[in-house]
């Protein structure tokens, strides 16, 4: 998650917003498929998870900065 949280910290808010809406979407996704199908890699719901919440995280520390 460490690389995760690199990655994301040298983005604006503008943008991690956006990569938060295309991670909802893509989980949202992923969970439709997987009621339908069983997919190939199971783990992938899980680690689409843990990126939103690091992308979460750190929208929400940058918001905080600005204050």
């Amino acid at each position: 998650m460490k690389k995760f949280t690199k990655q994301y910290s040298g983005k604006s808010v503008q943008d991690l917003e956006k990569e938060e809406i295309a991670l909802r979407k893509e989980l949202s996704k992923l969970n439709l498929e997987s009621k339908v199908s069983l997919p190939k890699d199971t783990n992938t719901i899980m680690k689409t998870r843990k990126k939103l919440a690091v992308v979460l995280t750190v929208m929400g520390m940058k918001k905080e900065e600005k204050k």
